[in-house]
C-alpha cells in the first residue's frame, strides 16, 4: 500500500479512538449537565467522575495525534480546513480547555458556589465541544471548505444543514455512548439504581441518534448529493449496513441488559458511520483536491509514520494499562 494510503488509515484509526473515547468523554459532561440537582444527582456525578476522572486527559492524546499526523502528512488539507473553520475550532479548543480546568477546578472546590459554577461550565463545554467538532466534519463531508488559505466562507462553511446536523449528530452520539459505557460501569460498582438509569437513557438515547442518522442521510441527499450516492449505493454502504446493524443490535442488547456485549456493538455503530464518511469521500479530501496531491512527499511521509510506530510501542500498552486499571470491579469498594 502506498505511504499516502497508509498514513490515511493510520489518521483516521486516530480519529476513531478520538470518538470512541474522548466521545464517550464528552457525553458523560452532558449527563452530568442532566443528572439534577445537588442531592438528587450526586451519585450519577459521583459515577460519571469516577469513569472519566482517571482517562479524560490520555483521551485527548488521540486528538492530538490526529492533528499532528494532518499537519505533516496533508499539509495544504490542515491549512484549509484550519483557516476556514477557524471560528468552530476556536470554540472546540476553548470548550476543550474550559471544560478541562472545570474539572480539576471543582474537586478541590469547597464552597458550594464554586462547585456550581465549575460544574456548570464542564457540563455546558462537554456539551459544545462536540457540537463544534461536529460542524467541522459536517463542513468537510458537504464541500464547503476549498482548498487555499481562508478560501472559503467564514460563516456558512460551517452554518449549514449538513454542519448543524453532524454537530447535533456527535452531540448525540457521545452521550450515546457515554450511557452505554456508563451502565456497565455502574453495575460493576453494583449500584442496580445507576444500571436502569443509564439503561433507559442509552436505549433513548440510542433512539434519537437513529432518527439523527436518517435524517443526515436526507439532509446529505440534498446538500451534499455526491457523498449520499456513495454512502446508500456506493462502495461505502457496507459500512452504512454495519452501522446500522449494530445500532439495531446494540438496542436489542441493552434491552436484554448484556451491558458487557452492548459495549462493542455500540462502537462498532460509531465506527461504521465514521469510516463510511472516509471510504464515501476518499480519494477526495477537498473540493478538487485528492490525497495523492495533498500528500506530503514519501520521505516526510516515511520519517512521520516511522515515530508513529515507535511511539506507540510505548503509548498503546500504557493506554490499555490505563483502562484496565480503572476497569476492574470495585463493588463493595
Amino acid at each position: 500500500m502506498p505511504l499516502p494510503e497508509i498514513m490515511l488509515a493510520v489518521l483516521w484509526l486516530g480519529l476513531t479512538a478520538y470518538v470512541l473515547f474522548g466521545g464517550a468523554d464528552f457525553g458523560g459532561g452532558i449527563w452530568d449537565l442532566l443528572a439534577g440537582g445537588d442531592v438528587s444527582g450526586r451519585r450519577q456525578r459521583a459515577l460519571v467522575e469516577h469513569s472519566i476522572g482517571p482517562v479524560w486527559e490520555a483521551n485527548h492524546v488521540w486528538l492530538i495525534f490526529v492533528i499532528v499526523l494532518m499537519w505533516t502528512g496533508i499539509p495544504s488539507v490542515f491549512a484549509a480546513i484550519a483557516s476556514t473553520l477557524y471560528i468552530p475550532l476556536t470554540l472546540a479548543a476553548l470548550g476543550i480547555i474550559g471544560r478541562g480546568a472545570a474539572f480539576a477546578f471543582r474537586k478541590v472546590s469547597t464552597e458550594l458556589w464554586q462547585r456550581r459554577l465549575f460544574g456548570a461550565t464542564f457540563a455546558f463545554s462537554s456539551l459544545a465541544t462536540p457540537f463544534f467538532l461536529g460542524t467541522v466534519a459536517g463542513a468537510i463531508a458537504s464541500g464547503r471548505v476549498p482548498p487555499g488559505i481562508a478560501a472559503g466562507d467564514l460563516v456558512t462553511s460551517w452554518v449549514n444543514p449538513t454542519s448543524l446536523t453532524a454537530g447535533a449528530l456527535a452531540v448525540g452520539t457521545a452521550a450515546y455512548l457515554a450511557a452505554v459505557y456508563l451502565t456497565r460501569d455502574a453495575q460493576r460498582a453494583g449500584d442496580a439504581g445507576l444500571v436502569e438509569a443509564f439503561r433507559r437513557r442509552a436505549l433513548g438515547c440510542g433512539a434519537v441518534v437513529g432518527v439523527l442518522s436518517g435524517t443526515g442521510l436526507l439532509v446529505l441527499r440534498a446538500d451534499a448529493p455526491g457523498l449520499f450516492t456513495e454512502l446508500t449505493s456506493g462502495r461505502a454502504l457496507p459500512l452504512l449496513a454495519l452501522s446500522i446493524v449494530a445500532g439495531l443490535a446494540s438496542l436489542v442488547l441493552l434491552w436484554r441488559r448484556a451491558y458487557l456485549a452492548v459495549r462493542l456493538t455500540a462502537a462498532l455503530a460509531v465506527t461504521g458511520l465514521l469510516w463510511g464518511w472516509g471510504v464515501g469521500q476518499y480519494p477526495s479530501l477537498l473540493p478538487g483536491v485528492s490525497l495523492a496531491e495533498a500528500a506530503a512527499t514519501d520521505a516526510v511521509l516515511a520519517a512521520s509514520l516511522g515515530s508513529l510506530a515507535v511511539g506507540a510501542l510505548l503509548l498503546l500498552p500504557s493506554l490499555w494499562w490505563l483502562y484496565a486499571t480503572f476497569q476492574r470491579d470495585r463493588a463493595g469498594s
